[in-house]
């Protein structure tokens, strides 16, 4: 491999105007395609195969409405509550929203408010009426038990006069009965009138009150038909109590779900209770992840130019997060202070602009070729950032290595193009196999299963591919035009010099090139501070939990800050973070059930612990479908909100016996979660793919297996204490002002995984370059401590800078525009650190003085097997 390197470094020197043309038509072609085929990027992470992403595929076939995309806006009144005029305004600014492109709906805060307030009413309004309508029917049954009693005395009256009547009629029926048969007698004896007189005067008494019998009995009869009447409307009157105090018995139930719903949703509001902060929610036709930036620009454009009567209108990340610039001023300024570095170590303009011009060409190459691919392949905005970020770094290095290599070359006498070649052959060599470990380690983020982060480490190993094949190709053409100018004046002075110098002056500077260093003099020391020092920042590490980025994260002069802020001042913490809960059942939920089972799930779900409202939120046409909006007593990052969706999801089982319903949970917080266990579960396998295949590749390299184990077991210490001081940062807050943490939270849930990949591959690119080294000094028979201290004095110094590149690069992208990438460019950074600087200068060549011989060793039979690829290029000398 150095023979093929160093024949391609002396063809580019040859051809240099040929190859760097070459590339610029390649970047010119990667440009064109990017322009033309207008790949979108996203801003929304999806994960498939986990519950979370389950639910919102679900729903996308059952309730397609649901999974539309949507984001809020909120209106702030800094003086005193909202005026009619006020409201008029929004109103009228929301209306014109609405007939934008795209845009389905723009909810009117104080619509809903006022909905909410109606409900109410119409509860405390039934209430009253309930209570009323109790009232009435209680006085009605008195009155119905008044008048039965009246009717019961009355037919007990008329039923004892018709008795008396009846007797009275037959005693004066019995009586005239025997004054007729009297008269009958005086008139069949021939008895004069004047006898028969009395008995004709009985007779006619008793006729007159036979007569008066009739009479009473006739008005008994009548008043017992008007009791029978009376009791007639008394058993209507009961019936209409009965239907009364039934229908009061539903009313009761009707109010018992209204009142629990109320309690549910009491706590949900949309205007604030001071009146001066309204939420409105802006939907859109399509989901989130099909959204044009322009769509979303639209509506954050409208209600800017509306007229609001100096009303402060803010959007949250949904409306505003976007792609933006590949590069902000933190990004530019660490490229000045990687330029700085360059200078200094290399001493001139010309040879400081080369590693900064290869590094150039191919972070664009590289990111016009993710544009490109971005049409065909959905990916996130933060894809090609990190491709640019990794491009700078590696690039810079990897072209600094090869024209350091030449430059020492040049000052030992050598000719320009064969400099080059060997340069090319050896160093470049080096960063060949380099680049070969950050592409295992980026590729291999494939193994995770998650998508967006397997994708950003294939297009980061295109970064990389493309660094290392212009730093053999560019970098060389470059060194070649412009020639002996990559030297100062003093270099090149010391040039005629150094073929003049004694062969005292050679053996002394050849005993300066082994003198030991302090890790080498005091290796136990080395070794036992170095890990204690890794180990005190690895302390926070314990503590350390897994998020995504919310709105609290963003820089605090972005409009998504000032939402989250006001949002969380206005209505509490917890309405920035709302947990979507969709119940889905086997069979259809009637109309006539529906609020009696939507009040039954709200108040189980108000059970929970910290839930502060539970709103039902829509109904998909089948009736199989119920979504409802939870809202927490937290953050959407709090420890207590993540607590609250491991609690519904535990409560699945009583959901699925209770109501015949299974239980699903979305949204940011959810999707947390369950990157957070999906990156857990596929941890071990990747890490143990990584080392195992970088191993294997630094035991080709380095001849040894003890070194290799040396390698790894040196960048699990940079790992923890890397992570140690994200956490100590970004989590528990140390230093937030400097790096611009106004919310310090969870960290970014994939950057363990991410930091674990692209730091082990840059790692061993120090171990490589020093270590080559040393190797090199081995190989010709210098002692095992001599070739360590030749190695550390032939590399340190271009290693320091190199790190020190990609420190300033890396910082620099700490102070990103971008939420996500601050942190992964702050790790990517106190990692190069802690592993040049402790790991790769200190520990390891400690580790090694202690191991001596030991740290070469390899069974003859393995050394037998295994290719010699030499990565020194100790064949081209």
């Amino acid at each position: 491999m150095a023979t093929l390197l160093y024949k391609l470094g002396l063809f580019s020197a040859r051809n240099a105007w040929k190859v760097i043309v070459a590339w610029i038509v390649l970047l010119a072609i990667t440009t064109g395609l990017a322009l033309s085929l207008g790949g979108k990027l996203t801003t929304t992470m999806s994960i498939s195969g986990v519950p979370s992403q389950m639910v919102v595929d679900k729903l996308q076939t059952t309730f397609p409405d649901a999974s539309r995309g949507s984001g809020q806006v909120v209106f702030f009144k800094e003086s005193g509550s909202f005026t009619d005029a006020d409201r008029a305004a929004i109103t009228a600014a929301l209306e014109e929203v609405e007939k934008l492109p795209e845009v389905s709906e723009a909810i009117n805060p104080f619509t809903v408010q006022a909905e909410i307030s109606d409900g109410e009413k119409e509860i405390l309004d039934g209430k009253a009426e309930l209570a009323d309508a109790e009232k009435k029917i209680a006085d009605g049954q008195a009155e119905l038990v008044d008048a039965e009693a009246e009717i019961a005395d009355g037919e007990s009256q008329i039923a004892e006069g018709l008795k008396t009547l009846a007797a009275t009629k037959k005693d004066l029926e019995s009586k005239l009965a025997q004054v007729n048969a009297g008269l009958k007698q005086m008139q069949d004896a021939g008895l004069p009138a004047s006898a028969q007189a009395e008995l004709l005067g009985n007779k006619a008494q008793l006729e007159g009150g036979l007569a008066e019998v009739e009479r009473q009995t006739a008005i008994a009869i009548a008043s017992r038909d008007e009791i029978a009447a009376g009791k007639i409307e008394i058993a209507d009157a009961r019936d209409e109590i009965v239907s009364g105090i039934d229908e009061i018995a539903q009313a009761k139930i009707d109010l018992a779900i209204g009142e629990k719903l109320l309690a549910a949703t009491k706590n949900y509001t949309v205007v604030s209770s001071d009146e001066n902060t309204a939420l409105a929610t802006i939907r859109f036709d399509k989901r989130g992840t099909e959204l044009e930036e322009g769509t979303r620009d639209s509506v954050v454009e409208s209600l800017r130019e509306a007229d609001l009567n100096g009303i402060q209108v803010e959007f949250s990340q949904e409306l505003t997060q976007s792609f933006g610039e590949i590069l902000g001023v933190g990004e530019i300024v660490g490229l000045i202070a990687a330029a700085i570095v360059l200078f200094v170590l290399l001493g001139t303009f010309i040879g400081m602009a080369i590693p900064i011009f290869s590094a150039v060409v191919g972070v664009a190459i590289s990111a016009t070729t993710v544009l490109a691919l971005a049409s065909e392949i959905e990916m996130t905005s933060t894809t090609p950032v990190l491709g640019v970020m990794l491009g700078l770094a590696v690039g810079i290095d990897y072209s600094l290595f090869i024209v350091n290599r030449h430059r020492r070359q040049l000052r030992g006498g050598m000719k320009l193009k064969e400099s080059i070649g060997l340069a090319n052959g050896t160093s470049g060599n080096a960063v060949l196999f380099a680049g070969l470990t950050v592409v295992i380690a980026l590729v291999a983020l494939n193994l995770t299963g998650i998508g967006f982060v397997g994708l950003m480490g294939s297009m980061g190993a295109i970064a990389i591919v493309i660094a290392v094949a212009i730093a053999l190709t560019v970098t060389p053409a470059a060194l070649s035009l412009i020639g002996d100018r990559i030297l100062s004046k003093k270099e090149k002075a010391a040039v005629s010099k150094e073929k003049k110098k004694s062969e005292a002056k050679k053996k002394s500077e050849a005993k300066a090139a082994i003198k030991p260093v302090w890790a080498t003099r005091q290796p136990w020391l080395a070794v036992f501070g170095t890990v204690i020092v890794m180990g005190i920042m690895a302390i926070p590490l314990s503590d350390m939990r897994l998020g995504l980025p919310d709105g609290g994260s963003e820089p605090t002069d972005s409009t998504a800050y000032k939402a989250y802020t006001l949002t969380s001042d206005g209505f509490g913490p917890g309405f920035n973070g709302q947990v979507t809960t969709v119940l889905s059942t086997d069979s259809a939920i009637s109309e006539d059930d529906t609020l009696e089972f939507q009040s039954e799930v709200a108040t189980a779900l108000m059970a929970l612990d910290n839930v502060k409202a539970a709103v039902p939120a829509a109904i998909a046409d089948d009736r199989k479908t119920f979504i409802f909006q939870v809202v927490p007593t937290g953050g959407p990052s709090s420890v207590e909100t993540e607590q609250l969706i491991h609690d519904i999801r535990e409560v699945s089982g009583s959901f699925l016996s209770a109501y015949g319903a299974e239980v699903g949970v979305t949204g940011i917080t959810a999707t947390n979660i369950d990157v957070s266990d999906k990156i857990a579960d596929v941890l071990p396998l990747y890490l143990g793919t990584v080392i195992l295949l970088s191993l294997f590749l630094l035991m080709l390299v380095f001849r040894s297996i003890l070194i290799p184990i040396l390698a790894a077991a040196g960048f699990l210490l940079t790992v923890t204490a890397t992570l140690g001081a994200v956490v100590a940062v970004y989590q528990w807050g140390w230093l937030a002002d400097l790096f611009g943490v106004t919310s310090p939270g969870p960290i970014l849930s994939f950057l363990p995984i991410f930091l674990i990949g692209i730091l082990f591959g840059l790692a061993m690119d120090y171990q490589l370059f020093l270590v080559s080294g040393m190797r090199e000094a081995y190989a010709h028979g210098k002692k095992p401590k001599d070739a360590i201290n030749f190695g550390i004095h032939l590399s340190r110094g271009v290693v320091v800078a190199a790190a020190l590149i990609m420190v300033t690069v890396f910082g620099g992208f700490a102070f990103s525009h971008l939420a996500t990438i601050r942190p992964i460019g702050f790790g990517l950074a106190i990692g190069v650190l802690i592993d040049a600087f402790l790991v790769r200068l200190l520990l390891v060549p400690a580790a090694m003085t202690i191991l001596n011989k030991s740290a070469w060793w390899l069974p003859k039979w393995i050394d037998k097997a295994m290719p010699d690829i030499d990565v020194e290029g100790t064949k081209l000398e």
